[in-house]
């Protein structure tokens, strides 16, 4: 299991690094798209973490199993919630002539 979780940690480093790039890289009007799709990856982590929790794996691995559905459902309820304000700017309002 030691060189599992190894790797694990590795992944996680790499992705960490890899998101933050491309983040600081993205222009600020295609944020709300990237989000769109960020969201739809955090529900793959969930499944996923949900998989490694419900496992027979030993405490350590259910326990950051269930911190990953704690973060990837914060992120996925964070992201719709703005992506839905966002997208609302978009809509007419009533004394709107256009």
């Amino acid at each position: 299991m030691g060189e599992e979780l190894v790797i694990a940690i590795y992944l996680l480093v790499l992705a960490a690094i890899a998101g933050y790039e491309v983040i600081t890289k993205v222009p600020p009007i295609l944020h709300t798209p990237l989000m769109s799709g960020t969201n739809a990856i955090s529900g793959v982590v969930v499944i996923g973490a949900l998989l490694v929790t419900l496992s027979n794996e030993p405490g350590l691995l259910q326990g950051l199993g269930f911190l990953a559905i704690i973060l990837a459902t914060i992120n996925v309820v964070g992201g719709f919630l703005v992506t839905d304000r966002m997208l609302g700017m978009f809509k007419r309002r009533e004394g709107d002539k256009r």
